[in-house]
């Protein structure tokens, strides 16, 4: 049997790639460089897919939390606002240049006028004052709904322009605002009930029964249609007898607004001293 010469053998070896001094005979390893280009490829593409993720995540969340705010604001202001229309009482006022008294009340699609008991801006109770709401357009940034409020205490306070300082904006960036005025059905006037665009005081003699507000928000670049959302409210005092003005050196002072008496009941005469 003939006998390889070592020195062969070895060369034989380390062409082959089979002995690695110190640790004997082992199969080849290591990467080659397209493997190492296609595994990092593959974890770019991962690490994309998982950052695409979380940023969508973070979005939807910043989303969500500018949605629940923006109703919080919704939801506050519409209840205030609902509040000083329940509040709205029958103030009768005398025209200066129409010798005749009318309830200060004026309804119309834009726009409303009123007495109310109840204030937005004062933190106490100053007694009645008077409220305009008004829709002012705004361009290509949308319409504003605006408030006018002062107290009731001049006798013209209908027939002059509100001060631009005291508007104050409710809600902004709005297409359109609405009002609509409830009549009652009355068999003996002949008026059949439903929703009023107009309403005029000096005309019908009475408030209307309730008040709605609509109030349509401004579409944005991309975004769905936002639904209007509507503010409805019964005026209980549109029953009462309106609010007649006490004279005296000081001014003018109201008198609170009296229930009307039923059909063959005597009102109960006040107690001296009360």
């Amino acid at each position: 049997m003939d006998s390889m010469n070592p020195r062969e053998g070895t060369k034989e070896r380390l062409k082959t790639g089979l002995f690695i001094q110190g640790r004997g005979f082992s199969p080849p390893g290591g990467f080659t460089l397209v493997e190492v280009m296609v595994t990092l490829t593959i974890l770019g593409l991962i690490f994309l897919v998982i950052f695409g993720a979380f940023r969508l995540g973070l979005s939807a969340w910043d989303k969500g939390e500018f949605i629940k705010e923006e109703f919080q604001k919704v939801r506050i202001s519409s209840q205030i606002i609902s509040r000083q229309f329940k509040s709205i009482v029958p103030y009768k006022i005398k025209s200066q240049k129409i010798d005749a008294d009318y309830l200060a009340f004026e309804g119309k699609p834009r726009y409303v006028r009123f007495v109310s008991a109840f204030s937005l801006r004062a933190k106490q109770p100053e007694g009645l004052v008077y409220a305009i709401y008004e829709f002012r357009e705004g361009g290509s940034e949308g319409g504003s709904l605006i408030l006018y409020e002062q107290r009731a205490l001049n006798k013209d306070f209908m027939e002059e322009p509100p001060p631009e300082e005291l508007a104050v904006a409710l809600f902004e960036g709005i297409t359109d605002v609405r009002f609509e005025y409830y009549q009652e059905a009355d068999l003996e006037k002949n008026l059949t009930g439903g929703w009023e665009e107009e309403w005029n005081t000096r005309d019908k003699k009475e408030l209307p029964k309730a008040l709605k507000m609509t109030v349509t928000p401004k579409k944005g670049q991309g975004a769905k249609e936002e639904a209007p959302f509507t503010i409805l409210t019964p005026i209980p005092s549109y029953r009462y007898e309106a609010v007649k003005l006490t004279g005296s050196k000081g001014g003018a002072t109201p008198q609170a607004p009296r229930a009307p008496t039923a059909p063959g009941v005597r009102p109960r005469p006040p107690v001296p001293g009360a």
